[in-house]
């Protein structure tokens, strides 16, 4: 099962972050800018594109991520009710 899940997280990373990604930026600089797309600015959108969707896709997304941060503030709580 957990094979399953890492596939299904690759493939969300690949499709989602970095397909949609690129796609996106595309329009963005077409729309912002008279440059003509060409595979240069492809190559340089896609540069950009990755490491936003692995930090999206992968990091964010995994699902003990924001267990640490809602951990962090159970802990906090917990410590000023032991304190009062």
């Amino acid at each position: 099962m957990k094979l399953k899940k890492k596939h299904l997280r690759i493939i969300e990373f690949l499709f989602i972050g970095v397909a949609v990604g690129v796609f996106e930026d595309i329009i963005a600089v077409a729309f912002a800018t008279d440059a003509q797309i060409t595979f240069e600015v492809f190559w340089i959108v896609l540069a950009v594109a990755v490491p936003f969707a692995f930090l999206s896709e992968i990091v964010v997304d995994h699902p003990k991520f924001w267990e640490l941060f809602f951990r962090r503030e159970e802990e906090k709580e917990n410590k000023k009710t032991n304190i009062l």
